[in-house]
């Protein structure tokens, strides 16, 4: 089951996303938290800030990974993501993402493959700001 899955511009809560998958056959919530951090391995200098823009499919697109990747209301899995677009400050959640299940190992799985989709398959860019003025794309091919 999908309790959430949503593109927004406004700040993300993981209360909120464990909350709404919480119930009384959850026996195990997994969760996952990205937050902008202050440099890329790949990038020469400072990331002061992140820009992230969506393509207009990117709701539907969520919509359908974590549909895909739930699978069955039958398995028991219930999952909450959401990606935060707009601009971002270090040390902002750009995703957060809860799934629960009757076990945890299933959760765990699922998290993970959930945010591994995500970051492979969403029509989502980021811009990178660093701290001399310059910036650089990511997600463009």
């Amino acid at each position: 089951m999908i309790a959430v899955a949503r593109i927004t511009n406004a700040p993300l809560s993981l209360d909120d996303h464990v909350s709404a998958v919480a119930g009384p056959a959850q026996g195990a919530i997994a969760s996952f938290v990205g937050t902008v951090r202050d440099h890329d391995p790949s990038v020469d200098g400072r990331v002061t800030h992140l820009d992230y823009s969506a393509h207009p499919d990117a709701q539907g697109t969520l919509e359908r990974i974590a549909a895909e990747v739930c699978g069955d209301d039958a398995v028991g899995l219930t999952a909450a993501v959401t990606h935060r677009i707009g601009l971002l400050e270090v040390g902002d959640a750009a995703i957060v993402a809860a799934v629960s299940s009757a076990h945890r190992a299933e959760a765990f799985d699922t998290c993970r493959l959930l945010v591994e989709r995500i970051k492979a398959e969403l029509p989502v860019w980021k811009r990178e700001v660093l701290a001399d003025g310059s910036h650089t794309w990511v997600g463009i091919a």
